[in-house]
């Protein structure tokens, strides 16, 4: 077999968060999200308008009706005024406290909110959000009071935000709240220390004030998490201070008051026992979490500011005749691994294209399990396959990667992922040989590729191609080549993937005459 024949597509996001469900709130879903809320603001305008109105009839009719029980003059002798009041009381009162108007305006604005309601993220795209919060978090070592301020602040002081939004939105206590909640559910008290700490140092600060945005969490509610991580921690002591401050808002909680009393027993029995930090769960899988974080930050060895020689920027024909007229703009990012990017390779058009697209075929994308594919939590992108018929468009990205690569990328072995009865083991096609990986989009902060082994990182360029070996000419696989996107910060990740096999390509990348290449 020759190569793949179908392009895949991989929108890797910014809000792409590690849930357990197939529902991801994905940059895109996001925007659509927005969409749908301002639809919903709209309607809620239109209540607005409909109720102020209203309110403004029962104003009238308050003041009208005030006026004459202040006024002396209006006595009930008067058969007038006393036909008033007869009329009033059985017919205007009964209107305004019976009135259907209301109602109505509320009833319009439920069916507004119904109509959009299945478009609408839920509880687990909430949750999703969450973890994709304590992601980034830990990937590029942010400040979680930072975070919540509306900065991307690092932990460590000396450094400057990564990433500074052009409007700041802070997190509210209940936000702060949510999140914590979701890592305590889940057992990581790493995350929901840190989280529920930002929580009720919010709460207090607000404390006996009522926010519509924080009704669903409360103090109380954000101490009573918070003491029970910090006993799962070890730190008893501090467990039993929270739970003290608990019982000071709500001092009839019989649950709570347990919980004081078995905290004062251990304390006074075994100490406080305090352990070893808590260790942070590796969601990534990856055994060498640090050096990829590392890369991400930009912490990890890079280019040197001196390029050694042969590493550099040339106009490149690779002798095709497709490439003489318009040579490729090739920078020679790293030898070992051989690692080269091919700047302007798309055009924005062809970019738009391409993500138009596969946009409403884009799913979760999977990994290989043995003789399966399946969706795992550390793999967050979504993806689409586009086989090289879908538009001209495809077709001329294929000439062009031949073209770079000198690789035949012609059907019928092609790579139809799409379809999960063919998957990629029953191919035959041989082990990916070498990848052309094409930015599409730009983005304000993250998303670089990190090449772990080979200690660095390569950042999002708009609109070039990243092309690597997978396979030394020998046919071992180039361990080196080993890489894992980092997670976007601010912006809309877009990449298209070009994944070509070994067999049919024995004659354009022979092996070499050194078994050890």
């Amino acid at each position: 077999m020759r190569a793949v024949g179908v392009l895949g597509l991989g929108a890797l996001l910014a809000w792409l968060p590690p849930a357990h469900t197939d529902t991801f709130s994905a940059l895109r879903s996001v925007r659509q999200a927005r969409g749908n809320e301002g639809r919903l603001l709209r309607r809620l305008r239109a209540y607005l308008r409909e109720e102020s109105t209203r309110l403004r009839r029962l104003s009238r009719f308050y003041e009208k009706v005030r006026a004459l029980h202040q006024d002396p003059g209006a006595s009930v002798d008067n058969p007038l005024l006393a036909f008033s009041l007869i009329k009033r009381l059985s017919s205007d009162w009964p209107s305004v406290v019976y009135s259907s108007e209301a109602t109505e305006n509320s009833r319009a604005l439920h069916v507004g909110f119904q109509e959009l309601q299945r478009e609408l993220p839920g509880a687990e795209d909430l949750d999703g959000a969450a973890r994709a919060l304590m992601r980034l978090q830990d990937v590029y070592a942010l400040s979680v009071k930072g975070m919540a301020n509306g900065l991307f602040q690092p932990t460590s002081t000396d450094r400057p935000p990564l990433y500074s939004p052009g409007r700041r939105v802070s997190l509210s206590a209940d936000d702060c709240f949510h999140v914590g909640k979701v890592a305590y559910d889940t057992g990581d008290y790493y995350h929901s220390i840190a989280w529920l700490e930002e929580a009720v140092s919010r709460f207090r600060l607000s404390y006996g004030s009522w926010n519509p945005e924080e009704e669903r969490g409360s103090l109380e509610d954000a101490l009573d998490y918070l003491a029970f991580s910090y006993f799962m921690a070890g730190n008893i002591s501090h467990a039993l201070t929270l739970s003290r401050e608990f019982l000071h808002y709500d001092p009839s909680n019989q649950r709570v008051t347990r919980n004081v009393a078995k905290y004062e027993k251990l304390l006074a029995t075994h100490g406080d026992r305090v352990g070893a930090p808590l260790q942070r769960p590796n969601v990534t899988q990856l055994q060498n979490r640090d050096a990829y974080e590392e890369l991400c930050q930009g912490l990890g060895a890079q280019m040197a500011p001196e390029r050694p020689s042969h590493l550099g920027c040339s106009y490149e024909t690779n002798g095709s005749p497709y490439l003489l007229l318009q040579p490729a703009k090739k920078e020679t990012l790293r030898l070992q691994p051989y690692i080269v990017l091919y700047h302007d390779f798309v055009s924005d058009a062809e970019a738009e294209t391409i993500k138009g697209l596969a946009g409403p075929w884009l799913q979760r994308s999977v990994v290989a399990s043995g003789e399966k594919q399946q969706k795992v939590e550390y793999r967050i992108s979504k993806s689409a396959w586009l086989k090289d018929t879908a538009d001209p468009v495809v077709q001329a990205l294929e000439l062009r990667m031949a073209a770079i690569t000198g690789l035949d990328l012609r059907p019928p072995y092609a790579e139809y992922l799409q379809s999960r009865k063919s998957p990629l083991y029953r191919m035959k096609s041989g082990n990916r040989i070498a990848t052309v990986m094409i930015y599409l989009s730009a983005v304000e902060a993250g998303g670089s590729t990190a090449f772990i082994y080979a200690n660095f990182s390569v950042p999002v360029v708009k609109n070039a191609a990243l092309f690597w070996w997978n396979l030394r000419r020998n046919g071992d696989g180039d361990g080196d080549t080993l890489h894992a996107g980092c997670p976007v910060l601010a912006g809309d990740k877009w990449v298209a993937n070009k994944w070509i096999h070994e067999y049919g390509q024995e004659f354009r990348r022979p092996c070499s005459r050194d078994p050890r290449d």
